[in-house]
């Protein structure tokens, strides 16, 4: 598998060389870093070419970076069940910039963007309606990038006495809260409820 995929890689490079930036294949898949400027070609190209026909389109998604001046790479998977390949294209994308909407190549690639957008922030240009697809109208933020705080900035609740959905800002309370940092490898010193159990036999 992992030769015909090699082989796969040489023809992209030879037929895309501007939008393919580099190759690797690993566990038994195809990854290609993709020129931002030349991501729709590549994807038609790619589902139009006789030796490739990747025709679904699995997913897309993201990864932050935050040190990065590039700080996301934006994921796309897609299958060939024509030749019975998986492909991994990977486009660097900054904060700042927007990337193509393929949602003319791959109707599937609308959802998929909305989610992306809504989770990372991603911009996708062209896209027929870039909306929050999995978080609340007023949501602030997107959830996934690392530097969105593990509590979010608001809290949602039902009011039994405004009879009604409230927003209030995030409060935690740590001062009941303690911490051991102990691996549950490592013997801790305390003895938990029980354990006097299991040395009574």
């Amino acid at each position: 598998m992992s030769e015909a995929l090699q082989e796969l890689a040489a023809y992209l490079e030879l037929k895309q060389p501007n939008a393919v930036m580099a190759t690797t294949v690993a566990f038994g898949e195809l990854t290609v870093s993709v020129q931002l400027s030349a991501l729709e070609s590549l994807v038609e190209f790619l589902r139009l070419d006789a030796s490739c026909r990747f025709t679904s389109l699995v997913d897309i998604t993201a990864i932050d970076h935050p040190d990065r001046v590039e700080r996301f790479d934006v994921v796309y998977h897609l299958l060939s069940m024509y030749q019975n390949h998986r492909l991994r294209l990977k486009v660097a994308v900054r904060e700042t910039e927007m990337v193509p909407s393929i949602h003319e190549i791959h109707p599937s690639a609308n959802w998929f963007e909305r989610e992306v957008f809504d989770m990372f922030g991603i911009l996708f240009s062209g896209h027929p309606d870039l909306r929050r697809i999995l978080t609340d109208y007023g949501f602030r933020g997107h959830p996934l990038r690392k530097d969105f705080p593990t509590t979010g900035y608001t809290e949602v609740r039902y009011d039994a006495v405004q009879k009604r959905v409230v927003y209030e800002p995030v409060s935690l309370v740590q001062e009941y809260r303690q911490f051991d940092f102990l691996s549950p490898w490592e013997s801790a010193k305390y003895v938990l409820p029980g354990d006097d159990k299991a040395g009574a036999k």
